[in-house]
């Protein structure tokens, strides 16, 4: 039976917590918006056009890495990098370390979850996508890409749309560009972090308060029975329950930063973010729109094996 004493517990940490994140997202979300200020998707279209090979799959996922969005709302600018001519491998990079790599994630993942758990997971999921887009590359699955010309609308909050309005400094005249000062782009930047806080707020407390739910009310020893270290079969599981829901990382990672601390394998966690985050139905659905049927059970396949792996890796290392 759970005491007041639970209950107690449980709202303390919700409050904590939610206040950590919230400071935490906004500070995080105001810097990478006013580097994306400098960095606009036609930036990362011109860049990724010049390279080939390993160096666009690693140039790829790195600008992948610093797009603060969910990986549905990174689908137009995919979308623009494919019709621009950016080779298929670099794209597919870009795609699958949008979601996965961001400042904010690793941001989340550096408070809850320290820097050795943040270190492994950005490189891991860092060379998975350098990785994957060689791969499907090597596979010949750029001709899966049917060449659509709209952009696909967001499967979440994100709006997809905020990406179109982006400027593109070749059509602006040069009166206008040269107005451009720093103040504007601050203050772009802190009105587009406060628009993509209002959004993800409500992931935030729903994640905090699971958390706290879990924190404060559930049995360690529950936890480890049913995902402790011991269970090997849980890796596997939470990677299979992961890649159908729509888990936002803003969401999963509290809660995880308390599974761990509750006896959960790390690599089941890790396992769960990496198939919640990387993928979702409503992503696949609209992957659909752009890709072949070929490509988008290679995207759903790939990510749910690379789940895997590297839960079993971590619970190794860790």
């Amino acid at each position: 039976m759970f005491s007041i004493n639970n209950l107690n517990i449980t709202i303390k940490y919700f409050l904590t917590i939610s206040g950590e994140l919230i400071l935490l997202f906004v500070g995080v979300t105001f810097l990478v918006s006013l580097l994306q200020e400098y960095i606009p998707p036609e930036k990362i279209q011109s860049v990724l056009t010049r390279q080939k090979k390993l160096t666009g799959n690693i140039i790829g996922a790195a600008l992948g890495a610093v797009t603060p969005f969910c990986s549905c709302s990174t689908i137009p600018i995919l979308v623009g990098l494919l019709n621009g001519g950016a080779p298929f491998g670099a794209a597919m990079s870009f795609l699958v370390a949008s979601p996965l790599l961001n400042p904010i994630i690793i941001g989340l993942f550096l408070s809850l979850l320290g820097f050795k758990v943040t270190f492994m997971y950005a490189a891991i999921t860092f060379v998975a996508a350098v990785l994957i887009g060689m791969l499907w590359e090597k596979m010949g699955l750029a001709d899966q890409y049917k060449r659509v010309e709209a952009s696909p609308a967001c499967c979440c909050s994100c709006p997809s749309g905020e990406m179109e309005e982006l400027p593109n400094s070749e059509e602006i005249p040069d009166s206008i560009e040269n107005t451009d000062t720093t103040g504007k782009k601050f203050r772009r930047a802190g009105m587009a972090a406060w628009s993509l806080f209002r959004q993800v707020l409500p992931y935030l407390l729903l994640g905090a308060g699971i958390g706290a739910a879990i924190y404060g009310l559930v049995p360690d020893s529950l936890i480890m029975k049913v995902a402790g270290p011991g269970n090997l079969l849980a890796i596997p599981v939470a990677a299979l329950v992961g890649v159908p829901m729509y888990i936002r990382a803003e969401t999963i990672i509290p809660i995880s930063a308390v599974l761990v601390q509750k006896g959960m394998s790390i690599g089941a966690v890790m396992a769960l973010m990496i198939g919640g985050a990387g993928a979702s139905i409503p992503e696949i659905i609209i992957l659909g729109s752009i890709f072949r049927r070929k490509l988008v059970i290679a995207f759903a396949a790939t990510i749910l094996t690379t789940a895997i792996l590297a839960g079993y890796l971590f619970d190794i290392i860790l």
